[in-house]
């Protein structure tokens, strides 16, 4: 017999369903993707043993800003499976309808893609994946 607690997890477990990857649009995968990032690049920054949270921010921004989010999906686009490729292509192509405030339009679009794609790799639960693209990412901003 479950306990009223229990039926409780169960019925939260049945509601939360395993969304279609396919029908999220890239802007939901890119919200995903900055925060799964931006948590990778501070773990990074802590395991370094970077403690001063003034230097901890200085040395996140230099991981997390759109022109160094750009840059490193550029370097490994060519890297990326055909079906990352393809997500990285539909993030960059649409349509935004907010503006960077410290990027231009194209810097802001390449990064927006490679959110999506970290996003994308979340959600899908393809952590060893994930794993890769973002040791390569931190790799080629910390050079």
């Amino acid at each position: 017999m479950m306990t009223g607690i229990e039926a409780a997890d169960k019925d939260k477990t049945k509601s939360l369903k395993q969304p279609d990857l396919k029908q999220i649009n890239t802007t939901a995968l890119a919200y995903m993707g900055d925060a799964v990032y931006e948590q990778a690049v501070r773990e990074h920054i802590i395991r370094e043993g970077r403690y001063r949270a003034n230097d901890m921010h200085r040395t996140a921004i230099r991981f997390v800003r759109a022109s160094a989010q750009a840059d490193i999906i550029k370097t490994i686009f060519d890297e990326l499976t055909e079906q990352e490729q393809a997500l990285v292509k539909r993030a960059r192509n649409r349509k935004y309808h907010t503006k960077a405030k410290n990027a231009d339009p194209v810097t802001y679009k390449w990064a927006t893609a490679f959110e999506a794609l970290i996003g994308y790799l979340y959600l899908a639960g393809e952590n060893d994946r994930l794993e890769a693209v973002m040791s390569r990412a931190i790799e080629i901003v910390g050079k």
